[in-house]
């Protein structure tokens, strides 16, 4: 029986999807989704889902972010800033900008409000947090994971120092390409990207794809470790993948 893998990248109001066969890594293939359920219900039906996207959304915040966002922060270092830290259950359900910032002043310690490049990402936020609340039977296949994260790992702990946009985009985006590829994911899928998805965001989802791996192999790394959980049950975590050696 295949054991299919996949990674998600949010994509200009979709996914991009990156899907292995870990059984034969030779059978893959990314494509644009829908929405997270599409993913799922596949025919590949992936055992193991990482995501960009939070999952476990506590009711107060203490501390600045989610345990896992501190975390991540603390790993990424002079990188942090591409963590936002996500506020309050109460700020990602409010109706519009101005009410998140007030409830997740009212239920974090020490008050802060999400940026406004956090709350735009409080959709897809929503509906992954929906989805795992009315199908309690996907949660154990569906993942957080943050691509930068990933990237820290693959490069062995250290900063990569080069951005995927911006005037150095060409060499951040083929430094990472070849992170992937030194990671094992087969060259043929690094490099097919899907029409109508970004070259960076095909690279996230890559890298999602390399913590879903290691996450079915036992041997990603959870960030807090032990986990925390919300009121819903669900995990608080960002998975990064095994620590790389230095090339």
């Amino acid at each position: 029986m295949a054991r299919w893998i996949a990674g998600l990248d949010g994509c200009r109001g979709a996914w991009a999807g990156a899907l292995l066969d870990l059984d034969d890594p030779d059978r893959h293939r990314s494509a644009l989704f829908p929405d997270v359920a599409a993913l799922l219900d596949a025919p590949e039906r992936p055992c193991i889902v990482g995501i960009d996207v939070p999952i476990g959304l506590p009711d107060r915040i203490i501390g600045g972010g989610r345990a896992a966002d501190r975390a991540a922060r603390a790993r990424l270092g002079p990188a942090r800033a591409s963590v936002f830290p996500m506020p309050p259950r109460s700020a990602v359900y409010a109706p519009d900008y101005e009410a998140a910032k007030a409830a997740s002043r009212e239920a974090s310690d020490p008050p802060f409000a999400p940026s406004i490049q956090g709350y735009n990402i409080f959709r897809a936020v929503r509906a992954v947090d929906t989805l795992l609340r009315e199908r309690p039977e996907v949660r154990a296949r569906v993942h957080e994971v943050h691509p930068e994260v990933a990237f820290h790992a693959l490069n062995g702990g250290r900063p990569l120092g080069l951005p995927k946009k911006g005037r150095r985009a060409r060499e951040g985006l083929d430094l990472r390409r070849a992170l992937l590829a030194a990671a094992g994911l087969p060259g043929a899928l690094i490099a097919a990207r899907a029409k109508g998805v970004p070259e960076d965001d095909h690279l996230d989802a890559l890298a999602a794809l390399v913590v879903a791996r290691d996450i079915r192999l036992g041997c990603a790394v959870p960030l807090p470790d032990p986990p925390e959980r919300d009121a819903f049950g669900l995990p608080v975590v960002i998975w990064a993948p095994a620590l790389r050696a230095p090339s």
